[in-house]
């Protein structure tokens, strides 16, 4: 059964896409810690991010690159913070959260409820970045 990104990355199921290339696909967390916070996910369906082959990896990390560097661009804050959890979607992802500082990165803090528009008018901000 295809997983939540999956039907995502298929258009089965809308999101605020940022980017995506042949193998990459990344699009704003709807349940975010912070304004901005993008999901980089590979198109190849794996579930555990270390299962993917080096070359895939390395290229996902590049790819991220680039989104965080429009991120920063686009949202105020000091950093882009990087974390792999894994645990939430059966499927390999890269959380990439504007930060100001470390508990910014907490996931037991409640997430943020931002509306349609503000997450589609973030996303557009962080686009126009690319």
């Amino acid at each position: 059964m295809a997983t939540i990104f999956s039907r995502i990355i298929a258009g089965e199921i809308p999101c605020y896409k940022i980017a995506e290339n042949e193998k990459f696909f990344a699009f704003l967390d709807i349940n975010p810690l912070s304004k901005g916070h993008v999901l980089v996910v590979p198109k190849l369906e794996e579930d555990y991010i270390f299962n993917l082959d080096d070359n895939t990896l390395s290229e996902m990390i590049v790819f991220s690159k680039k989104i965080a560097q429009a991120q920063k661009k686009a949202i105020a804050c000091q950093r882009i913070g990087l974390t792999v959890i894994g645990l939430e979607v059966p499927h390999a992802h890269i959380h990439l959260i504007p930060i100001n500082e470390e508990n910014d990165m907490n996931f037991q803090r409640p997430k943020l409820k931002i509306s349609a528009e503000e997450l589609d008018d973030i996303a557009s901000v962080i686009r126009k970045q690319l």
